[in-house]
């Protein structure tokens, strides 16, 4: 099989899908690799790096898209590149589908490519392992992150998040104890900060309690409660996801108005198009925007600023469904794991996911797809 390594094209993206140890283990295997030239640069691998490995660098865009049997992405082609994408083709990425433009969504189909969201892999519990990876590398990033957004430096109001001898630290609330949400809590407990942790069930605060190793104040979040929690807050990190869709619209914009003057909210899952109303996309250098006095940071892809980090955690959680797909061929391996299965939006162009189909009107069409 030819697999495909491409460039980020996004100026704010500095991972790679891949590292050499990743495509080492797939030529040995007796597989071709084609990484497109600078395709690791940001994240500290060279093509001679990839090259050591036994990859072809290949320079040009159509080449590195549209040659492979299987394209990887940290991101999708964006709906400029569609027209690269070749029908039968398997496409390996954060898609993101659930908070794509309804038109571009059908101009994917029509381009009959198989598009596998690494974000919607699971399995029959619900455990994500690349969504796993990179959340567990988010977290503490937005606890460092939101510690320098507290500080005068960082335009606020001058709080230490975690305090000092007779010096009260930060509120910092946690919406949503996922994976992401709870690591957040964990550093910041690690940091001092006096941590609330709010999620609509009791079972996942009692998990990430168990996590987290130390008594955590915990919430349901109905919406009374957010109120509360809001209104007190120096610093909140919003996490909720719910896999393979959209996420949750959690705060209004009244309820904002409630909170501190220059208060921070960090908004992690604007990937899925943001749980707060006032959210929207920011990016390095500008990351924050005001809203009624609260300042917010929605930058996607957070782990990006870690690339090195976050593209061995990416290799990690890959490398087995990589083999897999690589070895049996993607219908063969659809068939077999279960979990890759479940990463399908796309099957040849056809709809095949229940939560999708239902958000676009698409007609669902499993027939025929692998291991249904």
């Amino acid at each position: 099989m030819i697999i495909g390594v491409q460039r980020e094209r996004r100026p704010t993206e500095h991972r790679v899908s891949l590292t050499p140890a990743g495509v080492s283990m797939l030529t040995q295997r007796g597989h071709g690799v084609l990484v497109e030239s600078g395709a690791g640069d940001e994240a500290g691998h060279s093509d001679a790096d990839y090259a050591s490995a036994g990859a072809t660098i290949v320079y040009a865009r159509s080449e590195a898209v549209g040659r492979p049997d299987l394209l990887l992405g940290v991101l999708a082609p964006g709906p400029a590149e569609y027209e690269l994408l070749r029908p039968g083709q398997a496409v390996l990425a954060f898609w993101g589908l659930p908070a794509a433009h309804g038109e571009d969504l059908r101009r994917l189909c029509e381009r009959e490519v198989t598009a596998v969201g690494i974000e919607a892999i699971a399995d029959a519990h619900g455990h994500a392992p690349v969504l796993t990876s990179m959340s567990e590398i988010a977290g503490p990033l937005a606890v460092t992150l939101g510690a320098q957004l507290l500080l005068n430096e960082g335009g606020g109001k001058g709080i230490l998040l975690g305090g000092a001898p007779g010096v009260p630290p930060a509120n910092l609330v946690v919406l949503g104890a996922g994976v992401l949400g709870t690591a957040a809590a964990r550093a910041a407990v690690g940091m001092g900060a006096e941590v609330l942790l709010v999620d609509k069930s009791v079972h996942q605060l009692r998990t990430a309690v168990e996590r987290i190793g130390r008594s955590v104040p915990t919430l349901l979040a109905t919406p009374p409660n957010l109120e509360r929690t809001l209104a007190f807050a120096d610093l909140t990190i919003a996490s909720p996801a719910v896999r393979g869709a959209g996420a949750p619209l959690l705060v209004t914009r009244e309820m904002l108005r409630a909170m501190k003057p220059r208060a921070v909210v960090m908004d992690l899952s604007i990937d899925m198009g943001g749980c707060l109303e006032t959210s929207r996309p920011t990016a390095f250098p500008h990351p924050v925007y005001e809203v009624d006095g609260i300042r917010h940071f929605c930058v996607p892809n957070l782990p990006a600023i870690a690339a090195r980090s976050a593209t061995l955690a990416l290799t990690n959680a890959l490398t087995p469904y990589l083999a897999a797909i690589a070895g049996e061929g993607v219908d063969a391996a659809l068939r077999e794991h279960p979990e890759l299965r479940r990463g399908v939006y796309l099957y040849r162009g056809r709809c095949v996911n229940e939560s999708l189909a239902e958000l676009f009107g698409l007609a669902l069409e499993t027939a025929g797809t692998p291991g249904t």
